[in-house]
């Protein structure tokens, strides 16, 4: 299996390149800007793009929608909720005093529960509100992706529009931490966990009955 972890934008966020083996069907997660950098790897691998996984819709988790979505024909895949923030890259940039590129409409909302299959990958939803109304997660055998709402050591901001404290900690506690403690997390942007880990040392899960 092909996972390959580039570090993009200026907020430096993971962007994941997913894929079973070199030559076969892939799935980006978050690629929030370098499209170009994006593109060399999936090119090297011989891998054909053919999903655009956004675990919300902030700018810089979608910064290359844009141009991977031209240069490959890859659909774009968010919650129904996180939707209209995908045009409105430039505005939710300018808050943070940056520049943001608008991603072209999504080809294919995604709900909570369902598998998502790529080729021959699949990916369990996991609808997680909280640092944005349709965040989510992917779960892929022993692996989560967890954007924004769970990091190593942290969890995600819920003060931006659209964002709940307590909707994020709901989230977290009821749909992720019971997968399991040997559960991997790919985070949005830092490094790698594991839910056993985060339950024993993440300061914000202190508090939590941990399942």
């Amino acid at each position: 299996m092909i996972l390959e972890t580039l570090i993009v934008g200026a907020l430096e966020v993971n962007c994941y390149i997913i894929a079973p083996a070199p030559g076969e069907e892939a799935v980006v997660i978050d690629p929030g800007d370098n499209g170009e950098k994006i593109l060399e790897r999936i090119t090297a691998e011989r891998l054909t793009l053919s999903a655009i996984l956004n675990t919300h819709g902030h700018f810089d988790h979608i910064g290359a929608n844009r141009f991977l979505k031209e240069k490959t024909g890859a659909e774009i895949v968010i919650h129904e909720k996180d939707a209209p923030l995908l045009p409105a890259a430039d505005q939710h940039a300018r808050l943070f005093g940056m520049e943001g590129t608008p991603s072209p409409a999504a080809d294919r909302f995604i709900t909570d529960g369902e598998i998502l299959r790529v080729g021959q990958l699949s990916f369990k939803v996991f609808h997680t509100p909280g640092h944005s109304e349709g965040g989510v997660c992917f779960q892929t055998g022993k692996i989560l992706f967890t954007g924004d709402t769970l990091f190593a050591d942290s969890i995600g901001r819920s003060d931006l529009p659209g964002g709940s404290f307590r909707d994020l900690m709901v989230s977290i506690q009821n749909r992720i931490l019971p997968l399991g403690d040997g559960i991997a997390i790919y985070p949005g942007h830092g490094p790698t966990s594991t839910i056993g880990r985060e339950k024993r040392t993440n300061p914000f899960l202190a508090e939590f009955k941990h399942p």
